[in-house]
């Protein structure tokens, strides 16, 4: 077990068995739902991103796709990428 784990589940045996519960549903799911999107990226064959990366190209090709600027702050999408890459 990693000190980062070891240090949360340590704040979270301090809270009421109530939240105890709802903060360990949450984690199950997440854990869940990461090993079901797991299998399913694992299956995808390269046939698949073939397809996939096509439909992207001919979606830049007409303009019908977005930079993410527009979606995202950049200041803070800058942010979320350097706490990726330093991790």
């Amino acid at each position: 077990m990693t000190e980062l784990l070891r240090r949360a589940i340590s704040q979270i045996e301090k809270l009421p068995e109530a939240e105890q519960d709802a903060i360990a549903s949450r984690l199950l799911a997440e854990l869940e739902y990461e090993r079901l999107w797991q299998d399913k990226f694992g299956a995808t064959k390269d046939e698949q991103w073939d397809i996939l990366a096509e439909m992207v190209r001919q979606e830049i090709v007409v303009g019908e796709t977005k930079a993410l600027e527009d979606f995202f702050c950049f200041k803070l999408l800058s942010q979320v990428l350097r706490i990726f890459l330093v991790s």
